[in-house]
C-alpha cells in the first residue's frame, strides 16, 4: 500500500523539478547567471531542464497509481539522483562553480534519502 505522505512528496517533487526544469529549458543562461554562473552551455542546461520536466510530470501524473508503479517510479528517482550526486559533486570539486552548487546537490542527497526510505518501505510483494 502506498502512504499518504509519499503521494504528497511526489507532489512536492513535481513542483520542485518543474520551478528549476522550465526555466532551465526556456531560459538557461538567465536561469544559471542568476544562480552565480559564469559560463553556461544552453545545451546541456536544456537537456537538464527536460529531465526534470519528464521526471517531475511523471511524478504528479502517477501520483495516484499503484504500489508497483510507484516501485518503479522510486527506482528510477534513485538511480537518477544517485547518478547527479556524483556527477555535480564531482564537477564541484574540480571546478570553480558557486557555492550555490552544493545546495543544489544537498537538494538532491535529501530527496535521495526521501526516496531510499520510501522505497525499502514498498518492498516486493
Amino acid at each position: 500500500m502506498v502512504s499518504k505522505n509519499l503521494r504528497v512528496w511526489f507532489v512536492i517533487h513535481f513542483i520542485a523539478d518543474y520551478l528549476f526544469g522550465i526555466p532551465l529549458l526556456i531560459a538557461p543562461v538567465w536561469m544559471l547567471t542568476l544562480f552565480g554562473w559564469q559560463s553556461v552551455d544552453p545545451f546541456t542546461a536544456r537537456l537538464v531542464g527536460a529531465a526534470l520536466i519528464g521526471i517531475g510530470g511523471a511524478s504528479l501524473l502517477e501520483r495516484n497509481a499503484s504500489a508497483e508503479t510507484f516501485r518503479a517510479m522510486l527506482t528510477l528517482k534513485l538511480l537518477w539522483a544517485s547518478a547527479a550526486i556524483i556527477g555535480m559533486t564531482a564537477s564541484m570539486l574540480m571546478g570553480n562553480y558557486p557555492l550555490i552548487g552544493w545546495g543544489i546537490v544537498a537538494i538532491f542527497v535529501v530527496f535521495f534519502f526521501i526516496w531510499l526510505y520510501y522505497r525499502l518501505q514498498l518492498k516486493e510483494s
